[in-house]
């Protein structure tokens, strides 16, 4: 590896204990490192009332932006309620491409019904082309007479699933 690529803030996936996503997004930001933690808010009924109450929309993992420099990865690792971060190769996190992320930011900050949604390898590849996610790429899948917009992150081999008209993509 080039000592550039060692230098070279990029996004990574950390795995995280369990119902501790917030607390470590804290965590991670008092030591000032860029933190990504995406959620959704889903209505939440009990018996005497109901509440909107915001969730991870990846239960157990949150996004970190830093280098893979050593003592770079061990701040982020030496944070209580950190698990490990995502690898293929023991020791070497997998960068997640900036684009993924940016695509991510888009569709939590519109606040639309997102739904976790399976990791697809096939499907159609298309783009928004109008509207608040102008540009966003992601797979057209059809389930009982609705479209979704399906966005993938490849890290954690898991997406996010939005209802779209399939007049609003284009292909790409």
């Amino acid at each position: 590896m080039e000592q550039t690529d060692t230098l070279k803030p990029a996004w990574y996936a950390v795995y995280i204990k369990s119902r501790h996503e917030f607390q470590v997004s804290d965590r991670l930001s008092l030591k000032n490192v860029e933190v990504f933690l995406p959620t959704v808010e889903r209505l939440q009924k009990w018996k005497d009332r109901k509440k909107l109450v915001v969730f991870p929309l990846f239960p157990g993992y949150l996004f970190v932006r830093t280098t893979k420099e050593a003592k770079d990865l061990l701040n982020v690792l030496k944070v209580t309620g950190v698990v490990r971060m995502l690898c293929t190769i023991p020791g070497e996190p997998d960068p997640i491409p900036d684009e993924q992320i940016n695509f991510l930011k888009k569709l939590v900050a519109n606040k639309d019904a997102l739904d976790p949604y399976p990791y697809l390898n096939e499907g159609q590849k298309v783009r928004i082309k109008k509207g608040p996610l102008h540009s966003v790429e992601g797979i057209l899948v059809k389930k009982l007479d609705k479209h979704f917009f399906i966005l993938s992150v490849d890290v954690l081999k898991q997406g996010v699933a939005l209802t779209i008209n399939a007049s609003d993509v284009e292909k790409i």
